[in-house]
């Protein structure tokens, strides 16, 4: 019997277990999917905030399994806990290339570009100090999990022109999809034919390094059936020597209602990657020469090559009480990946999830209620090769990775009072790591294989209070678990590749927030603190060739993440000029406090790898005959920390950036996008280490320096 085999009926007695103690609380479900029970009953409307929309925005009517944009955005702001909501057409008129593009107004989300789309994304420290990739954040497309069974994931199949909204969850906020990590969940989510911007998009854009891209968007409506695809191309040198990009992301949905309150829809989508890798820098060269290259990326021609294929569906009935959906999906993946050694992995992902929602009266007064399954699991093959210049050479590694999960969920939200909810909600959960190591290099003398298994309940309760239609007030506790992935468990060393069995992170996480919108000032601000156990913490072990050996990764036995979350909205001026324009100030805030306690080595220093303020200012003008133009400042007060002893630290900076252009009646738009006009050296993320060391150490990422996009969008 496997491991897969052996957790479904622990995952069973779970969800039962699940089902019987939780109190009433919150279902996430989008509006229209449960029905309005008698006796008194709380209708929450649509709160905006900060950053939540932008010119251009369309309101469609959804179909049963993507409901409309406007209820994406109402189901996301019902959630008891920080959470954002971004219509895509909010970023229309900009270059938006990368997951920062489409997240950076967001309060509490770090992400910076390394180069490329490599990003770091972090949510209230989230993968702190780990140098690639995201850890600790569950990233979603319609719903349905992106990331490898591992929990690991990256973001070259997000194409942001290829989405209509992206929903945060923060940290246990997530439940709603399953997901109880300590950042939560991102999903990005994809337009039908009922909520594209358009039945037809064009779009070129041309700027800086060489840039070209080219996207298309084409959907229809036939009867019961619908479909939508949609595809962009990107090339660009990029800032850096040896960084070019090379990227095609095709993306498509067909849906069909079966019968009424019966739809389906399939998903399919297919991404390219070729992106060269310019390395990290020492201090002085990341500020000074900030467009060179390190010289170990060009001799050993490091890249990442990822060939990527998705297929996955969702089904969706509406009940007689409440609505029930079955989503299924499978991933393949090919990565080809020179670094310090070539990596070569191949590997599918799949699963099944289905979940229900519905409202109901208990004892005459509203209910609401969510609950979930999800199973998936995955085979990776991984190979390891010495880097003859971006070539294999002998082969070091032959291990096969695999994953499986078995989760149950269940939350909801009970109206006690007309104005007030209880929100109580877990999560029960098992996941298996096995790891064989086939041996038979000299590098692995022999074969290691390894089976590990993580299983825990994360419990989470809240209250909601709005007190006005557009204001919301919320409070909860959350417990989350976040279970190290491969990258994580198989680290290299001197014994060469070795499993090494970390524990699970664990944290409760405690929040305070509102939300909304008074006459001409809109809010959205969360204070958080999180009470960590055994961290699963990353640093660069060379301390002068960053560039070249990989993260290890331990368990910190304590550490305390705590922040501030804010973004504040006010209409200067409405008709400024007379004639219906208007001119609007927001303010982002994002503080972040994150400390080991009383660690017997690093005592209550701080987590190097992320700066403890983060701010953005964006100053918006707009005519109603299509002009408007937004200057912005990007200012990080301070850098961070690079190591973890806090002896090094990166100079901060600001960042002056321009956005402007016009929208004509006929769907013709064009925009200007200029960023970083001072031409600001800075450092944009680093390569934590255990300890600088005395000399220059090699762990450092420029800043993009100034750089201009232009682009022209036909919507017809």
């Amino acid at each position: 019997m496997t491991s897969f085999q052996r957790g479904a009926p622990r995952a069973a007695l779970l969800l039962l277990a699940c089902l019987t103690t939780v109190s009433p609380a919150l279902a996430q479900a989008p509006p229209g999917s449960m029905r309005a029970p008698p006796g008194p009953t709380t209708t929450l409307d649509e709160i905006s905030v900060a950053g939540a929309s932008g010119p251009g925005r369309r309101e469609t009517a959804g179909s049963l399994t993507v409901p409309s944009v406007a209820a994406q955005e109402a189901a996301v702001k019902s959630t008891v806990g920080s959470v954002a909501f971004v219509d895509a057409a909010a970023y229309q008129n900009t270059y938006a290339n990368t997951v920062r593009d489409v997240l950076k107004d967001v309060p509490g989300v770090f992400v910076q570009t390394r180069y490329g789309q490599e990003m770091r994304l972090s949510i209230r420290g989230s993968g702190i100090a780990r140098g690639f990739h995201v850890r600790g954040i569950e990233l979603l497309q319609d719903g349905i999990p992106l990331n490898l069974a591992d929990g690991s994931g990256d973001f070259y199949q997000i194409d942001p022109l290829g989405l209509r909204s992206i929903e945060v969850f923060k940290g246990g906020n997530a439940l709603s999809f399953g997901a109880t990590t300590l950042g939560g969940a991102v999903n990005f989510v994809t337009p039908t034919a009922y909520t594209a911007l358009a039945p037809n998009i064009l779009r070129f854009e041309a700027g800086s390094f060489n840039t070209f891209r080219e996207s298309f968007q084409f959907s229809r409506i036939s009867g019961p059936a619908d479909f939508l695809i949609s595809g962009t191309l990107t090339n660009s040198d990029g800032f850096r020597v040896h960084e070019t990009q090379r990227t095609q992301n095709f993306n498509a949905n067909v849906g069909y209602r079966i019968a009424p309150g019966i739809e389906t829809r399939f998903y399919v989508g297919r991404y390219d990657t070729d992106q060269k890798l310019p390395g990290t820098l020492n201090l002085d060269a990341a500020l000074t020469n900030p467009g060179v290259a390190n010289p170990n990326a060009v001799s050993g021609n490091q890249s990442r090559k990822v060939q990527a294929e998705r297929i996955a569906n969702r089904t969706s009935f509406e009940l007689e009480v409440g609505r029930l959906d079955i989503d299924t999906w499978a991933i393949h993946k090919n990565l080809y990946h020179p670094i310090f050694q070539v990596i070569d992995q191949d590997g599918w992902t799949y699963g099944v999830s289905p979940h229900w929602s519905g409202t109901f009266d208990i004892a005459g007064y509203r209910n609401d209620l969510l609950v979930g399954l999800r199973a998936f699991a995955g085979i990776n093959d991984a190979r390891q090769y010495e880097n003859k210049s971006g070539l294999r050479g002998p082969q070091t590694l032959r291990a096969v990775q695999s994953a499986s999960n078995y989760e149950a969920y269940a939350e909801n939200r009970f109206w006690f009072l007309p104005d007030m909810a209880l929100m109580t909600g877990a999560k029960a959960f098992s996941s298996n790591r096995t790891f064989s190591n086939k041996g038979g290099f000299p590098q692995n003398p022999t074969v290691r294989y390894a089976n590990v298994t993580y299983e825990g309940v994360n419990p989470k309760v809240g209250l909601l209070w709005q007190p006005l239609p557009t204001v919301q007030v919320f409070a909860d506790a959350t417990r989350s678990r976040d279970v190290p992935d491969f990258s994580d468990l198989a680290q290299m060393n001197t014994l060469g590749t070795t499993f090494v069995p970390l524990r699970a992170q664990r944290a409760w996480t405690y929040e305070a927030g509102t939300r909304g919108s008074l006459d001409r000032w809109t809010w959205d601000v969360t204070l958080y603190r999180a009470e960590v156990r055994d961290t699963l913490i990353n640093f660069n072990t060379a301390a002068g060739s960053a560039a070249n050996v990989p993260a290890a990764t331990f368990n910190a036995p304590r550490t305390r993440h705590q922040g501030i979350e804010a973004a504040f909205g006010y209409d200067l001026s409405r008709d400024l000029t007379g004639i219906g324009d208007g001119l609007r100030l927001t303010q982002i805030w994002t503080h972040n406090d994150f400390r080991f306690v009383n660690d017997p080595v690093y005592r209550n220093g701080r987590i190097a790898g992320i700066p403890q303020d983060v701010l953005r200012t964006v100053l918006g003008y707009t005519h109603p005959s299509g002009f408007h133009v937004t200057p912005s400042i990007d200012w990080v007060p301070g850098g961070a920390f690079v190591d973890h002893e806090n002896t090094l630290k990166v100079p901060g900076y600001a960042l002056f950036n321009v956005q402007t252009g016009i929208d004509f009646a006929n769907g013709v738009s064009l925009f200007v996008d200029a960023r970083n006009l001072t031409d600001e050296r800075y450092i944009s993320d680093i390569s934590v280490l255990a300890l600088a060391p005395s000399s220059n150490p090699v762990a450092f990422y420029p800043g993009v320096g100034r750089s201009v996009f232009g682009g022209i969008r036909a919507s017809f």
